[in-house]
């Protein structure tokens, strides 16, 4: 059975197509930087890698992109679309609707829609993403992940916002959470190298898009991202949490309208606003040039990144360990540094030289001593995705 899973990120795409059940990965790759002039496309085989950079507008054009590359005659993988057998995407917002992975429909693909508006940068572009696919691979079936998921498992006095009842009673208007499946794989790896099924873990996923989530014995207790993935950490373009009552003030004081708030934090903000770049690499690079916006924003980053994870220590009444995964959390040195900082208080002492050390699979950066792990495990939301995806259809 080939399963061909599609990741679409606020700014990136990532895909695996996989035999399974064996989990053979028989390609893999990365579409990012979309809606830049220099966007990157990345695909790999066990023979060959491909690079290319190009003008990719939107994760449409980058499907499409992929597509092509999947079927070329040369240096492709797939005869024909009838070669895939399942399609599995992630897709961000799953609401009150969607707790389980799920067979896609009209009516799933209607609800997907209207979420939207709760994730503005994601739910639009996983629904390209479903359509593009179900045009191509028109024999697949077609499988919803929902990053919401994982969440379920937060407790009412976490979920619920202190706000009139009705607005959750009614409305569903509540804290659903993100990055399930990334945050789920991980903290899965993580019991099982640690050896503690009862465990106090803290999973941190710095991408484009950030969140931390408090992890006990393997269920979701809380997480940093709500209602939509807006708040929490800073991010490249979303501002991470701020005084609900700076809305109203741009709106009566200022004279923005709301859908242009909106665009501002979900847009414009972030280390964007703060620097003018919203890629770590181009920010880490000026900030070690001297350029002092992209240090103040660095330093805010991960300022708020301890603050989180000071938060959930207390929770969570103890911590065996903090995780970092995803893009940034994986390759920037500088960020987890800055992150494990004079937490020595919780327990948390980072081996700088380990830090820098540049490794495939686990690794454990804090001191031998430390009495809290910090690792580095490189989430595989993919896989993660073509399993459950699988495990529907068969059943």
């Amino acid at each position: 059975m080939q399963v061909l899973v599609l990741n679409s990120g606020s700014s990136s795409l990532k895909f695996q197509l996989f035999s399974m059940p064996e989990e053979t990965i028989l390609c893999s790759g990365l579409i990012e930087r979309i809606g830049l002039n220099d966007a990157k496309f990345k695909f790999i085989t066990e023979d060959d890698t491909i690079e290319v950079v190009t003008v990719i507008p939107n994760h449409k054009i980058g499907l499409e992109l992929l597509s092509k590359q999947l079927l070329n005659k040369e240096t492709g993988i797939i005869k024909s679309t009838q070669d895939i057998d399942i399609v599995g995407h992630r897709v961000v917002h799953g609401g009150k609707h969607f707790s389980n992975t799920t067979e896609i429909t009209k009516t799933v693909k209607d609800k997907i829609k209207t979420l939207s508006s709760l994730a503005p940068l994601h739910n639009p572009a996983n629904l390209e993403g479903i359509e593009v696919a179900e045009a191509i691979f028109t024999k697949a079936k077609q499988v919803a992940v929902f990053d919401t998921a994982f969440h379920q498992s937060i407790p009412e006095q976490a979920y619920k916002y202190a706000i009139p009842n009705q607005f959750l009673d009614e409305h569903n208007v509540r804290l659903y959470g993100f990055h399930g499946t990334s945050h789920k794989y991980v903290s899965k790896k993580a019991i099982e190298f640690l050896g503690k099924q009862e465990s106090k873990i803290i999973t941190i996923h710095l991408g484009n898009g950030c969140s931390i989530t408090a992890v006990k014995n393997g269920k979701s207790i809380d997480h940093s991202l709500g209602f939509s993935p807006v708040g929490g950490l800073i991010m490249g373009t979303r501002s991470g949490d701020i005084d609900a009552s700076i809305i109203f003030h741009l709106a009566n004081k200022l004279g923005y309208s709301l859908d242009e708030i909106n665009n501002i934090l979900q847009k414009q903000s972030g280390m964007l606003g703060l620097t003018g770049y919203s890629d770590l690499r181009d920010i880490e690079a000026e900030a070690g040039k001297g350029n002092k916006a992209c240090q103040l924003a660095l330093a805010m980053n991960t300022y708020r990144i301890k603050k989180y994870i000071g938060s959930y220590t207390a929770i969570l009444n103890g911590l065996d360990a903090i995780i970092f995964t995803a893009g940034i959390g994986e390759n920037s040195e500088l960020m987890r540094s800055l992150a494990c900082k004079d937490l020595d208080y919780l327990g948390i002492k980072l081996d700088e030289e380990k830090n820098k050390i540049k490794t495939n699979g686990i690794k454990t950066i804090s001191i031998t001593n430390s009495k809290v792990k910090v690792l580095v495990i490189p989430t595989n939301e993919e896989l993660e995705i073509a399993k459950q995806s699988v495990d529907l259809i068969k059943n």
